[in-house]
């Protein structure tokens, strides 16, 4: 056992160190469900003096005046209560409403403060976003995106200090080997996976480890890795973190395939002879927002009929219906990141506000930015739900091997110096632990929220 949970550690230690047509039909659908702010339904003295109040917490001097003023348990529930009065009327069109309570969160929220004012703020943006019209000056300034070089050390700070992340990549990864290790007898030593978000690459590294650690000098491993991003920037320097990191490794053979998500041709991917292919699905099904895309992606895999398939997902309440209920979710999942950050990261953290305003703000932004269509929405949902959708398009339960669990142990014993971290446990901190009885899946949760959850997958045919 001692000998898993070295290799383990080890592998955890080298990766810590390390469209346009969419949005054209949700501005189309935006206009048509939500009516757009103008001067008769809203004076612009008013928004004018939402903008100054707000202008003041993003001010040094504000920050530090009211870091500390606020923390109470008393106050915190009367910032969500204010969220939850601004979303209300901003849900049922009394924009003058909204303007005051949202005026009066400004007044309340610090981007130093304790986790409540801080996520709040990040929430009031995403209303007042919701609020204008895109066409609005406001909404590009609220709305505006960190640069490409922000974001990534955000989310590079993120990988570095919380579990979060690294749970779901070397979880996923354990189940990869796995099949790798299963077809040993017929894959010549080939492994192929298709990544459907691969994003920086960051889950890599570790994996191309324990590969090259099954592997000789006489007997090569293979890994070929296709990836679907965003932009060809993104990809190509992707590609060049990782061909470095493999070059590091002599008994180890990569290929990495970029490839565009917005015109690539999924149907084009093909398996190889000999190979073990998996398919990736890291909080990638989730960002389709759209129901019929999920199942034409599913329908796709199960015809590809990988050795496995990895399903990692947040983890949401019962499905959200409405903009409340989805609004109510995204905070109480967004206020549990934002409150384990506290034990991780001291509030005058210049790495915790780069990871809140670069990461964290700019998904709440995102998620708040969405039209009123049911199919169309971004939700996060319950493992029973994927479940569900799983076996609906072909595919069964894979049971998880006990060192996925030794694995998520370590993980968190990894991270236990900055805070208190348990696993199975009930008290504070973050937890992991198995889902089901059959064991084919476990979470991730920071105190009573559950965060992520992965699975693994098979076609119900194989």
């Amino acid at each position: 056992m001692e000998g898993v949970e070295d290799e383990q550690l080890l592998s955890l230690g080298l990766a810590i160190v390390i469209d346009s047509s969419r949005e054209r039909k949700m501005k189309r659908k935006r206009r048509e469900s939500f009516k757009p702010l103008d001067t008769n339904r809203v004076s612009e003295g008013k928004m004018f003096s939402l903008f100054k109040t707000r202008e003041m917490i993003l001010k040094k001097e504000n920050k530090r005046r009211e870091a500390n003023t606020l923390g109470e348990d008393g106050k915190g529930l009367h910032l969500i209560h204010l969220l939850f009065v601004s979303a209300t009327s901003l849900d049922e069109n009394k924009l003058d409403s909204a303007v005051e309570n949202l005026s009066e969160l400004y007044q309340n929220v610090s981007l130093s403060g304790d986790s409540v004012q801080r996520v709040a703020a990040y929430f009031a943006d995403g209303l007042v976003a919701r609020l204008l019209t895109r066409r609005s000056p406001f909404h590009e300034m609220i709305m505006k995106e960190p640069s490409p070089e922000d974001e990534f050390l955000a989310y590079m700070e993120l990988y570095k200090v919380s579990p979060y992340y690294q749970f779901a990549h070397f979880t996923a990864n354990q189940v990869i080997m796995e099949a790798f290790e299963r077809d040993e007898k017929d894959n010549n030593q080939a492994l192929h996976v298709v990544d459907l978000d691969v994003g920086y690459g960051f889950q890599w590294p570790s994996l191309m480890q324990s590969l090259s650690d099954k592997a000789s000098t006489g007997n090569r491993v293979s890994l070929r890795i296709t990836g679907l991003g965003e932009t060809l920037e993104g990809l190509e320097e992707t590609e060049a973190r990782l061909v470095g990191f493999a070059k590091t490794y002599e008994n180890l053979i990569f290929e990495f395939k970029g490839m565009l998500r917005s015109n690539c041709g999924l149907k084009s991917i093909r398996k190889r002879k000999k190979e073990t292919l998996v398919v990736n699905l890291v909080f990638y099904l989730n960002s389709l927002c759209n129901i019929s895309r999920i199942s034409e992606t599913l329908k796709w895999i199960n015809i590809l009929n990988p050795s496995a398939v990895v399903l990692v997902e947040q983890e949401g309440g019962r499905s959200p219906r409405t903009f409340l209920s989805r609004f109510m979710e995204f905070l109480h999942y967004y206020a549990a990141m934002f409150d384990s950050l506290d034990d991780f990261l001291p509030l005058d953290s210049p790495q915790r506000l780069q990871i809140e305003k670069n990461h964290l703000g700019k998904e709440i932004k995102r998620l708040m930015d969405f039209d009123n269509d049911e199919a169309n929405s971004p939700k996060y949902e319950r493992m029973e739900t994927w479940k569900a959708r799983m076996e609906s398009h072909g595919f069964e339960g894979m049971s998880l091997s006990s060192k996925s669990i030794i694995q998520a142990k370590l993980l968190l014993k990894i991270n236990s110096h900055y805070c208190p971290i348990q696993f199975g446990g009930e008290n504070g901190g973050f937890t992991a632990f198995e889902r089901d009885e059959d064991g084919n899946a476990i979470s991730l949760a920071w105190q009573d929220k559950c965060l992520i959850t992965a699975s693994a997958w098979q076609c119900a045919t194989r």
